[in-house]
C-alpha cells in the first residue's frame, strides 16, 4: 500500500490549532471546548487521523500544564489513554461521528458542538467533515481568526475548503499528496514486475493556509 500517514497528518492539524488558541486556553476562566468531527469510526485512515490529531494535542497541553477529557463518540474516547476527568478539565475535546457520511449530516454534528459557548476550536478531519463545519458555518458565522471567534481547520482540499482558507473562514488545512502516491505507485508497480521486493509507503500530509497555498510544493496537492 502507499498511503498517508494518517495518524503523523492528524497531528500536523493538532499543531496548529493548538499553537492558534494556547493563549485562549491560559486565559480562560472556565473550561474551553475543541471539537472534531469525524465522518466515521470504521475506516482506518480517518480513525488513524482522528486519533493522531487527540493524541497530539493532549501532548500539546499537557506540556503546557493543562488538562484535557475527551468526550463523545465512544470508539475514539475509548482509544484515549489516561483520560482525564470531564467536570475538572481545561479543555474538553469533544468528538462527533454522524450517522451517515454525508456533508449534512457532519453539518448537524459540527452545529451542536459550534453553538456551544465555550467552544474555540474546530476540526473536520476529511473533505466531508471539513464541509460539513463550513456549512453549520453559513447559519453561526462564528469561524475565523479574530477576536470571538472559532479557530477552524480541515483536511484534504476541494474548491469549497481551499475557498475558505483563502478568505480566512477556516485558519488551514492539512492535504495529501496524491501527486507524490501516484508516482511511488508506478514505481512500486515497476519494480513488482521486476521481481524486486517492496514494501509499504507512507507518505506526509502537508499544513497550507492563505500564506503558502500558492506554493510551488503546495499546488498540485490541492485538487477541486
Amino acid at each position: 500500500t502507499v498511503v498517508t500517514d494518517n495518524g503523523g497528518a492528524g497531528a500536523i492539524a493538532a499543531d496548529k490549532i493548538y499553537e492558534a488558541v494556547k493563549d485562549k486556553i491560559a486565559k480562560a476562566d472556565g473550561q474551553v471546548r475543541v471539537g472534531e468531527v469525524n465522518q466515521d469510526a470504521t475506516s482506518a485512515n480517518i480513525s488513524e487521523r482522528g486519533m493522531g490529531f487527540i493524541n497530539k494535542f493532549i501532548e500539546l497541553a499537557k506540556a503546557d500544564g493543562f488538562t484535557v477529557a475527551v468526550v463523545g463518540n465512544d470508539f475514539y474516547v475509548n482509544q484515549v489513554k489516561d483520560n482525564g476527568d470531564q467536570a475538572s478539565a481545561d479543555v474538553i475535546l469533544e468528538v462527533a461521528v454522524p450517522a451517515q457520511t454525508t456533508v449534512e449530516l457532519c453539518a448537524t454534528e459540527a452545529s451542536n458542538i459550534m453553538n456551544k459557548d465555550d467552544t474555540i476550536a474546530m476540526f473536520g478531519s476529511n473533505q466531508v467533515s471539513a464541509e460539513g463545519v463550513l456549512t453549520a458555518n453559513q447559519n453561526l458565522n462564528k469561524l475565523g481568526t479574530g477576536e470571538g471567534k472559532i479557530i477552524g481547520a480541515g483536511f484534504d482540499a476541494g474548491a469549497v475548503l481551499k475557498a475558505a482558507v483563502k478568505d480566512g473562514t477556516m485558519l488551514g488545512a492539512v492535504t495529501q499528496s496524491p501527486l507524490m502516491q501516484g508516482k511511488i505507485s508506478i514505481e512500486t508497480l515497476a519494480k513488482i514486475c521486476d521481481g524486486e521486493s517492496v514494501e509499504d509507503v507512507t507518505t506526509d500530509g502537508y499544513w497550507y493556509d492563505s500564506t503558502n497555498m500558492e506554493d510551488a510544493d503546495i499546488v498540485p496537492n490541492l485538487y477541486d
